[in-house]
């Protein structure tokens, strides 16, 4: 069996036969072990949209008394308030990993990256065992499992590296079309395996539901802590895949040859995401601060500590891929990747919670006995959503233009939106919600397949707009602010919940694709535009 060789010195696969007769294989081998240590970030990542539901039904007091309604409302505020906390963390760690593989090397990203998920995976398992854990904890243990979000990233400009331009629709839809399926994976896992004990006395007891009128029902155990455990012994073999089956690039990382250097400045950087997205939580539950204003200090704070704080030869280093920052076409791209990677993980974190809010109760505030049930289709959504993205990619590399997709994916999620909008002001003041249970949930899969057939298109724009050196970055730098959609929209949807219209949630990010679907135009998809891809 041939060693496989760690660092690697040449690599030019924009040559054909150079490609045919190595490269191809080696990027093959590297995407396939990419995309489930991928797919595991994400599902460690989203799970806690999937957790809170079954939190509320076990009686999770997050260290609160819960004996009035106004008590049970704080409650269930608090619970929206971790999935957003999750997607704040991950979307500002993903700041520090766009520039990663440029200071520590794909597979040594790759590989630390997976292991830090271990963290929040165990410490979930451990936390979920009591119901009356203490708030705080699960919103650090929220703030951790940000690390997932974060890998994104590195993960996309690693594998950007790996391929020819003419195939990097299709590769990078993979990497993301797939990765992105552990949102759903996880949503479709948990439910199974909260239902036994399957890792025995080692996970902990389980938790007997609780009825509507506070009382613990009799003989029925869930033992919701297997949503943390049931990540790590997969997390194990990932790890283990990626530091003896990755590469290194010396074309990503010129400074590459140091191991302990590289990782040093991995970790580095990524605390300097942490210590951000750490700031950021604290401005959002301990002062209470507008998400609108945590959101661009919390960005603008990882950048400078990146900039100010990171040692000579890294800081010469991050300079030089900072320049992506004076490019407008950055900017342009920035906003519309969100529209669609935004909306999808935004969705994502907010869907099964959105389900029970619309669909659970009658008028008044009464538990619908009707009511579908979230942790039965709400996995539906992102699966859609994260299988047709490679579709995206490669519809765009067959017609030539990652932008025309791009427009007709975006006018797909402005009338899917419009139509979810619709179908939740009927639920809403109906005695029966149940009946409108099937349009929404037909709309709410259409703007799932759009927002990722768009995700696709656009991976397969950036080479196309921006050079080599500056498609990674600029990959990894999208994403990052796309990924604050997993904050965004689950705090929108639950304040405007809570103020009894979920469908202004729905208006304003109408607006917004309406937006993009100018700017996509304007410079990209006219006939005489600046740019075409």
């Amino acid at each position: 069996m041939t060693k496989i060789k760690t660092n690697i010195e040449e690599w030019d696969v924009e040559n054909t036969s150079f490609w045919d007769s190595s490269g191809k294989v080696i990027a093959n081998r590297n995407l396939w072990i990419s995309i489930p240590a991928l797919l595991l970030a994400f599902a460690i990542w989203l799970m806690w949209g999937m957790v809170i539901v079954q939190m509320k039904k076990l009686g999770f007091t997050l260290g609160l008394p819960h004996q009035t309604p106004e008590e049970l409302k704080v409650i269930n505020e608090l619970l929206w308030t971790l999935p957003a906390i999750a997607g704040l963390a991950g979307a500002t760690l993903r700041i520090p990993n766009s520039f990663l593989i440029a200071v520590g090397g794909g597979r040594n990203v790759i590989f630390l990256t997976t292991g830090l998920l271990l963290i929040p995976a165990v410490g979930a398992g451990i936390a979920l065992q009591n119901p009356n854990t203490p708030f705080v904890v699960f919103a650090l243990l929220a703030a951790l499992s940000g690390f997932g979000g974060g890998n994104f990233a590195s993960s996309m400009s690693n594998i950007s590296y790996f391929f020819p331009k003419r195939v990097q629709g299709t590769s990078l839809g993979l990497n993301a079309g797939l990765g992105n399926l552990g949102v759903s994976v996880m949503q479709f896992l948990i439910p199974w395996v909260i239902g036994a004990a399957i890792f025995g006395s080692i996970a902990g007891k389980g938790l007997p539901l609780v009825e509507a009128d506070g009382t613990k029902a009799v003989g029925t155990l869930v033992f919701i802590q297997n949503a943390g455990w049931i990540w790590v012994p997969m997390l194990i073999v990932s790890v283990a895949a990626a530091f003896f089956g990755m590469n290194n690039l010396k074309s990503a990382t010129p400074s590459l040859g140091n191991f302990g250097a590289e990782i040093f400045k991995i970790l580095l950087l990524i605390l300097f995401g942490v210590i951000a997205a750490g700031v950021g939580a604290c401005l959002l539950i301990v002062l209470h601060v507008n998400m609108w204003i945590v959101l661009p200090v919390t960005v603008v704070l990882t950048v400078l500590l990146m900039k100010y704080l990171s040692p000579g030869e890294l800081k010469q280093n991050l300079n030089r891929q900072f320049s992506i920052f004076n490019n407008k076409h950055n900017w342009i791209m920035t906003i519309i990747y969100t529209m669609t990677f935004g909306s999808f993980i935004g969705y994502s974190a907010s869907f099964p919670k959105l389900i029970q809010d619309v669909f659970g109760y009658l008028p008044g505030g009464i538990v619908n006995p009707n009511a579908p049930n979230p942790m039965t289709w709400a996995f539906l959504g992102p699966m859609v959503g994260a299988l047709i993205r490679p579709i995206g990619g490669w519809l765009s590399d067959k017609v030539g233009s990652g932008s025309k997709v791009t427009t007709w994916s975006t006018v797909t999620q402005v009338i899917a939106a419009l139509g979810v909008s619709y179908f939740i002001i009927q639920a809403k003041s109906s005695s029966s919600p149940e009946i409108f249970w099937w349009p929404f949930f037909a709309l709410f899969m259409v703007l799932f397949c759009a927002t990722g057939v768009g995700n696709g298109s656009t991976f397969r724009s950036v080479p196309y707009i921006f050079n080599k050196e500056q498609a990674g970055p600029v990959l990894g730098w999208t994403s990052a602010i796309a990924a604050y959609g997993a904050f965004i929209i689950p705090k929108v949807f639950g304040e405007q919940i809570v103020a009894g219209h979920a469908e202004y949630a729905l208006y304003g990010f109408t607006v917004y694709y309406l937006i993009c679907l100018v700017l996509n135009w304007y410079y990209y998809d006219r006939k005489n535009s600046e740019v075409k891809c």
